[in-house]
């Protein structure tokens, strides 16, 4: 039961401090990572918030990803819900600062970014399934035979064009956390001895499966 309560204070944790990073991207307003240019689009044409645009996002992504195949975690169902209500918490009760000039700006971008590698180092060593959009990467390379590097750039640059066409912000700070979020990430890992490919995930299909198993049981005729 302790190891329950550790593993969901830690993903919760994880997903926080991921939110946290991506309202010191948002705030920053300089460019914000692919996926929350096409949250700041709908957002802008809805009127929801964009913690609710991440959140629908993901429950449509998560339908797909289902609909293809792709195992789904109680961590992928939490990312889904979590992430954007903490953005909203944040953004709504005017948490995280946001600066006027370029410098300050740029440096809250650059702890965004670290915020974020902090928070999937959280999550995903909990090993509850990744987020639902990592999902549709790896389920999209499976089906097409593509390469990760290409389905993630069509990925991406579908979403940038459609959040931009509705009025996301499209910036420096897009071109950057495009090309630093990874390699900041991985010396994270390295800090703190993390192999990503190492991690063992536990998915709901497997939870149900066990459930069926002692139903059954209980349920045979003692002799």
């Amino acid at each position: 039961m302790l190891k329950l309560s550790y593993k969901v204070l830690r993903l919760v944790l994880g997903l926080f401090v991921f939110a946290a990073g991506s309202v010191c991207i948002i705030n920053a307003a300089i460019g914000v990572a692919p996926w929350d240019v096409f949250h700041q689009g709908v957002s802008n044409v809805t009127g929801i918030t964009i913690g609710r645009a991440n959140i629908y996002s993901g429950v449509v992504i998560i339908i797909i990803d289902i609909l293809l195949g792709q195992a789904v975690g109680w961590g992928t169902l939490a990312n889904m819900i979590l992430i954007g209500s903490f953005i909203d918490f944040l953004m709504l009760n005017n948490l995280i600062p946001s600066f006027q000039s370029f410098l300050p700006s740029l440096i809250q971008l650059f702890i965004g970014i670290i915020l974020h590698g902090l928070g999937v180092f959280l999550y995903i060593a909990v090993g509850w399934g990744a987020g639902p959009r990592d999902g549709l990467l790896v389920v999209l390379t499976k089906r097409t035979g593509g390469s990760v590097r290409l389905i993630k750039t069509i990925m991406e640059v579908t979403v940038v064009a459609i959040g931009y066409l509705l009025g996301g912000n499209l910036g420096i700070g897009t071109i950057i956390l495009a090309l630093l979020s990874g390699p900041i990430w991985q010396y994270i890992f390295k800090i703190f001895k993390f192999n990503i490919n190492e991690v063992q995930h536990r998915f709901i299909q497997e939870d149900i499966k066990i459930l069926k198993e002692k139903l059954a049981k209980t349920e045979e005729p003692t002799p």
